[in-house]
């Protein structure tokens, strides 16, 4: 008998429609916050962590009775767009709030509700981010937020049995419980600090800080992380190692290929992303090195007369003298792919305005000998174009 996959967003789309249900039956009403709460407990630090709110566009993501929402306008006179996509959770947050002036409830899907709307400064969420599939949200919120935004979350760390957080990015069984009784089993993705900060960084949103909110209660592990988190004006490079460069390995290349996919980088073992590239054989000219290592590394092939020599950036590290040749390819044909053996994979295209952390100084450098306006920062190079 073949077991059919689960489906995690029907499971919590029918979790949180039974949810919203009993309480409607019920008639819960829960106290209006004194203060912002973004743990269990009233614990978290306050609103201030989202920063000055007035004038700025702010987004409630998964709001459910948009009880958050509601205290921000009332107590921080914020705007506040607030998106849940249970029916039943939008019915209680519209019988209680729908009449209040400055806040807008919304019921839609919210990598939906991100891919429409026009960009926001502050994004926050109060523990629903775990119930969506971070490779299908992470990009939605990096374009949903204007570069210099603000994007605060809570994520479960561990559950009150004590079971602590994952190193692969799958969603995992956990319960929710009903007052008066009752349970049902929603999906969530309950991962490290260190695997949602990658995460995060690969759509090009930097971790400020992570706070830990432990569950007050004796005996309950429950334990939440608050990821404060920034989408940088200006993308931040780094060296793969402390050690300097290897001296004979004297002058490299690196590929830009654009088109209309985005920018292709992939990611070195030491953590960096980068472009193709590699280090100059003996006989080789730059451009037959520039078409060796696309292939090399992405399986991609091109031809040399298809490749366009930019210039020569110099850099000096530990007294070595570090030779790189920006180069861009106009064309070429296949899609990239992980090879046997090779030190850079995880082959992928960003948007120029979506890239990720953490790129390799010398492809920064590339970039932006390429594209000057490209908001890179890294240590300098001196930058010599080639001619035509």
């Amino acid at each position: 008998m073949t077991t059919r996959p689960v489906d995690p967003d029907a499971v919590n789309a029918e979790a949180w429609h039974v949810y919203g249900d009993h309480h409607l039956r019920r008639g819960t009403v829960l106290p209006e916050l004194v203060r912002f709460e973004w743990g269990p407990g009233g614990t978290g630090p306050g609103a201030g962590i989202l920063g000055e709110l007035a004038g700025r566009r702010v987004l409630d993501l998964g709001c459910g009775t948009a009880r958050h929402a509601a205290h921000l306008v009332r107590v921080h006179g914020a705007s506040v767009e607030a998106v849940d996509s249970s029916p039943t959770q939008y019915e209680r947050a519209r019988a209680r709030y729908g009449s209040l002036s400055g806040l807008r409830l919304i019921r839609a899907d919210a990598v939906a509700h991100l891919g429409t709307a026009e960009p926001y400064d502050v994004v926050y969420s109060v523990n629903a981010v775990p119930y969506i599939d971070p490779r299908r949200l992470l990009p939605a919120l990096a374009t949903a937020l204007r570069p210099g935004g603000t994007l605060c979350f809570t994520v479960l760390h561990t559950n009150s049995r004590g079971d602590g957080p994952s190193c692969v990015v799958e969603s995992r069984p956990e319960l929710l419980r009903l007052a008066g009784g009752g349970e049902t089993t929603v999906r969530m993705w309950v991962l490290t600090p260190e695997l949602w900060t990658d995460l995060l960084g690969e759509h090009g949103l930097r971790v400020e800080g992570v706070d830990v909110l432990d569950a007050p209660e004796d005996g309950n592990h429950a334990s939440y992380r608050i990821f404060r988190v920034t989408r940088p004006v200006r993308v931040s490079s780094r060296p793969r190692t402390n050690r300097g460069p290897v001296p004979h390995a004297a002058i490299g290349v690196g590929a830009i290929l654009y088109g209309p996919q985005g920018l292709l980088l992939g990611r070195h073992r030491r953590g960096t992303w980068e472009l193709p590239g590699g280090t100059v054989e003996p006989g080789e000219s730059l451009r037959e090195t520039v078409v060796r290592e696309l292939r090399e590394e992405t399986g991609i092939e091109a031809r040399p007369a298809d490749v366009r020599l930019l210039g020569t950036l110099l850099d000096d590290v530990d007294g070595v003298v570090r030779m790189t040749v920006a180069a861009q390819v106009t064309a070429w044909r296949g899609e990239p792919c992980d090879q046997p053996d090779e030190r850079v994979g995880d082959w992928r295209w960003f948007a120029l305005d979506r890239l990720p952390e953490n790129l390799f100084v010398c492809s920064a450098q590339g970039l932006t000998a390429w594209r000057p306006d490209l908001p890179i920062d890294h240590t300098p190079a001196h930058f010599t174009p080639f001619a035509g």
